[in-house]
């Protein structure tokens, strides 16, 4: 079957870094989805201001965006009022790739960010959204200097993120490479993220999760959770994280949630070969996890942890402190197991490690 193709610039976009690409991008995105048969919405090489778009289905047909340019968000994070920049809402059979850049260009919103700044926080966008988006391939395209998370992917099912790039500073705040929830299906292979915050977060309600090939670092390592700090949380189960490499991070493989607050379930968890160089606290259990102390420290986490293995993880770490498992004492972790475990203290200590209501199952070194 033949490709419709739709140039942007025929729909009045001009790659000259100031106007406005949001009327030409949505104008060619109504007509590509309307379509009966596959169509390509195709953004050329060059540089595009992009103030904000809602790309929206159901489409008649599969529907792709071929992104060679750059596109620009407006640095001013005051230009935007709510916390969407690109957002594809409720698609179907949908391809994006191409090699280009989406920029958030963030800077001027990583210094205003902080944990007192609640409210400006609530209106910085993320770079790339994808809400009720079902068999997707998002293939070759750079997230950089997101104003928040670079991209989010929500109520999702058979996603699959490829060959990604994900740039912003190691001191810019809430940047998560892709955090996700309430989705299943979904796969992130062969990209390289470098954040100021966790490289992956996956929140409740997430299942059936392939993630390989990663780099990550800067950042915050690849995360479970933060979970239990909201009502009515759904189950987290069926991760698989697998050859990844993870370098200069705060921490590795970790499954972080609130004390105190609300139940939730999180089962059938697996890291895999995993290189760490010179990872703070490369492998890290934390139901005490409390930013900012804004929780309740003296009580217990009420989220049960099960069936959670770290395999075959080797490489270094920043502190002495290799392995850090503190679960909850009113539920303590089930079903923990440890297996090959390489890991060499930076400095002269040995490596430690602290285990606090678990008690791992242990093979290998």
């Amino acid at each position: 079957m033949l490709t419709y193709y739709l140039i942007i610039s025929e729909f009045g976009a001009k790659a000259d870094g100031k106007t406005d690409l949001s009327k030409p991008f949505l104008d060619a995105w109504k007509e590509a989805c309307a379509s009966v048969t596959p169509s390509t919405v195709v953004i050329p090489k060059g540089t595009y201001l992009l103030s904000k778009v809602n790309l929206e289905g159901p489409c008649k047909a599969p529907i792709e965006i071929n992104v060679q340019g750059t596109i620009q968000a407006p640095a001013d994070p005051s230009a935007f009022k709510d916390p969407n920049w690109v957002r594809f809402y409720s698609v179907e059979n949908f391809k994006m790739f191409g090699g280009g850049i989406f920029d958030g260009q963030g800077s001027i919103a990583y210094e205003k960010n902080t944990c007192e700044n609640c409210e400006f926080r609530s209106k910085l966008p993320v770079n790339i959204r994808f809400d009720f988006v079902t068999n997707a391939l998002i293939q070759d395209i750079t997230s950089k200097d997101s104003k928040l998370f670079h991209i989010n992917v929500f109520a999702c099912k058979n996603i699959t993120l490829e060959r990604l790039k994900i740039e912003a500073p190691d001191e810019s705040p809430n940047t998560d490479g892709i955090h996700m929830g309430k989705s299943e299906g979904v796969n992130i292979i062969a990209s390289d993220i470098k954040t100021g915050d966790d490289c992956i977060s996956i929140g409740d309600g997430t299942k059936n999760m392939v993630i390989k090939e990663i780099t990550c670092g800067p950042g915050h390592g690849i995360s479970i959770g933060s979970l239990g700090k909201f009502q009515n949380e759904e189950p987290v189960e069926g991760i698989k994280i697998s050859n990844c490499t993870i370098t200069n991070t705060s921490n590795g493989a970790q499954i972080k949630t609130w004390p105190g607050e609300h139940g939730g379930a999180v089962s059938e968890i697996h890291f895999e070969d995993i290189t760490m160089n010179n990872v703070s606290s490369p492998i890290l259990i934390d139901q005490q996890y409390c930013p900012w102390n804004k929780c309740k420290k003296n009580e217990e986490s009420k989220v049960k942890l099960s069936n959670i293995s770290f395999k075959n993880i080797r490489g270094t770490s920043a502190l002495p402190e290799a392995i850090k498992f503190i679960c909850s004492g009113s539920s303590p972790c089930q079903n923990v197991e440890l297996a090959d475990i390489d890991i060499k203290h930076n400095g002269a200590e040995p490596t430690t490690s602290q285990c606090l209501n678990v008690k791992p199952i242990t093979s290998g070194k």
